[in-house]
């Protein structure tokens, strides 16, 4: 199993990895003290002199502006961390787990079971992305929710493909035949003696899909179809959009979110490079 000195040491000898860290530490913390961080509440009607603050441009109580219906940009933003992160990471665990659980007993097994399950994969390769997100939201409801479940229901299957090749490589190595031939029952071989061994590959193909998650709710929140209850990035480049910020040359609020979803994506992207590079040193020297 992957021990914390072995993490500790992957990051301290790969710099954009641990670049990658870092920008996720200070976003998860931006998102654990959001209420301490924003100044207002991300929903709130902001009131000057009475007045609500409509379409304020950056100013010392108004450190990004206000929208047009006089809500903070800066407070949006802080808040804006917690469902990217929420959907990120719950999506990304939702892939590792179906992904590395369908390519280890398809790999394994082998025979009707790996014909059935990578025939079952070549189906939800067939399935566009994008448009069964939408449409899964859609019937479902707006819910960041929903959307995790539409990535899980698909994103599995490029994890799947790789751990299955690994596996069909290590179950004909030594130590496994000897567990076998000791009597190990198949759940044991598969989870106690090949699974470490797939394990990088499968965070691999996490911190990937941490990226596609965030991005994808992005996304969908922009064509509207997010949740309305939440203050995602999304929803606030979506807010801007339909109110013509770009038009008014409202920089200050379809920038912020933008480079923080710029920022995360790349964090995974770091990450999954360090990762690709211990799995095969050969990158190393390219």
């Amino acid at each position: 199993m992957i021990e914390m000195t072995s993490i500790l040491e992957f990051f301290r000898q790969d710099k954009f990895a641990l670049v990658g860290a870092i920008i996720y530490i200070l976003f998860i913390l931006v998102a654990l003290f959001a209420p301490a961080i924003a100044p207002y509440d991300p929903q709130e009607m902001v009131r000057v002199d009475g007045r609500i603050a409509f379409n304020r441009e950056p100013e010392k109580n108004f450190k990004l502006g206000t929208t047009n219906m006089g809500r903070d940009i800066f407070s949006q933003l802080i808040y804006g961390a917690r469902p990217a992160l929420t959907v990120g990471f719950t999506a990304a665990l939702f892939v590792m787990v179906v992904g590395t659980v369908v390519g280890l007993v398809s790999g394994y097994f082998g025979g009707k079971v790996d014909s059935l399950l990578m025939r079952l994969t070549d189906v939800v390769f067939g399935i566009p992305f994008d448009p069964f997100v939408i449409v899964l939201v859609s019937f479902l409801g707006p819910s960041i929710w929903n959307i995790v479940l539409a990535m899980a229901l698909l994103l599995w299957r490029d994890t799947a493909r790789v751990i299955r090749s690994q596996v069909l490589s290590i179950k004909k190595r030594a130590f496994v035949e000897a567990a076998r031939v000791s009597g190990a029952s198949h759940s044991r071989i598969i989870f106690s003696y090949i699974m470490p061994n797939i394990l990088p590959l499968s965070l691999l193909y996490g911190s990937l899909a941490i990226g596609w998650a965030i991005l994808t709710e992005a996304a969908v929140s922009f064509l509207g179809f997010g949740d309305p209850s939440s203050i995602s990035w999304g929803y606030m480049l979506h807010d801007a959009y339909v109110s013509q910020a770009l038009s008014r040359g409202a920089f200050y609020w379809m920038l912020p979110p933008g480079i923080c979803i710029m920022l995360l994506v790349m964090a995974g992207f770091y990450i999954s490079r360090g990762a690709e590079e211990v799995l095969q040193p050969k990158l190393r020297s390219m």
